[in-house]
């Protein structure tokens, strides 16, 4: 129960009370949480103190409010520095949340002028594309479209890649993609097929990130070209 005699307001204590709940599990993404009235009467607040609750939780992108239906828990996002090498995998550990990965395209593709300028090869020449759809928990939340220079990276045509590809590349081949080359991120929207595999609907806005990593001796790793769903990860600057 909230304490009025604290030093602490009594909003803030009911957000935090709020945190807590989704934080263990009483409220799960996707719940919808109790009205105001309800809220109020539980912590014995008023309704203004509730309001003000809300709607900071609801800024911080906690909750979602939805016009004549209520307001619900939103999914939990993962958050990532957009300056540091950081795997998917290693994002989701930091994140407490587990990862996996499902490959959906995997083969030798001829590298067009932009991918060969930025992997140091020759247009033409062979690159490994390998689009996979990576999970946060049980759901899909990135379609990630790698093109590596085959000659140097044949090797992951038998690796089964359900994992983190950076700590397979540092664990057995000796390989640290430890560098950003540059980056750009845009926001765009899900056509039919990025839809379908990341089971969202058609138009809805998805990050996408388009990068080059090099390895500790500054050779190139890959060109990374990945769609993220928008309101479920969160870059910082």
């Amino acid at each position: 129960m909230l304490n009025s005699e604290q030093a602490e307001p009594l909003y803030i204590q009911l957000k935090k009370a709020v945190q807590s709940a989704i934080a263990n599990g009483t409220f799960n993404p996707g719940d919808k949480i109790p009205t105001e009235i309800e809220l109020s009467a539980n912590y014995n607040v008023s309704r203004i103190t509730v309001r003000k609750a809300i709607e900071e939780l609801v800024s911080e992108g906690y909750l979602t409010k939805r016009q004549g239906k209520g307001t619900f828990v939103n999914a939990h996002k993962i958050g990532r520095k957009i300056e540091h090498i950081i795997s998917f995998t290693a994002a989701c550990r930091a994140n407490g949340l587990s990862s996996h990965s499902a490959i959906t395209e995997r083969k030798k593709i001829k590298a067009d002028q932009e991918t060969a300028e930025r992997l140091q090869i020759q247009q033409g020449e062979p690159v490994l594309y390998i689009q996979r759809k990576r999970y946060a928990g049980e759901r899909p939340l990135m379609l990630e479209n790698n093109y590596y220079p085959f000659e140097r990276f044949s090797f992951l045509m038998e690796e089964s890649l359900e994992g983190s590809v950076y700590e397979l590349l540092r664990d057995r081949y000796q390989i640290d993609p430890n560098q950003p080359g540059e980056t750009v991120l845009q926001i765009t929207l899900a056509d039919e097929q990025q839809a379908k595999l990341l089971e969202i609907p058609i138009g809805q806005p998805l990050f996408y990130m388009n990068t080059i990593i090099y390895d500790q001796h500054s050779q190139p790793v890959h060109v990374g070209k990945q769609y993220i769903i928008g309101d479920r990860y969160q870059f910082t600057l």
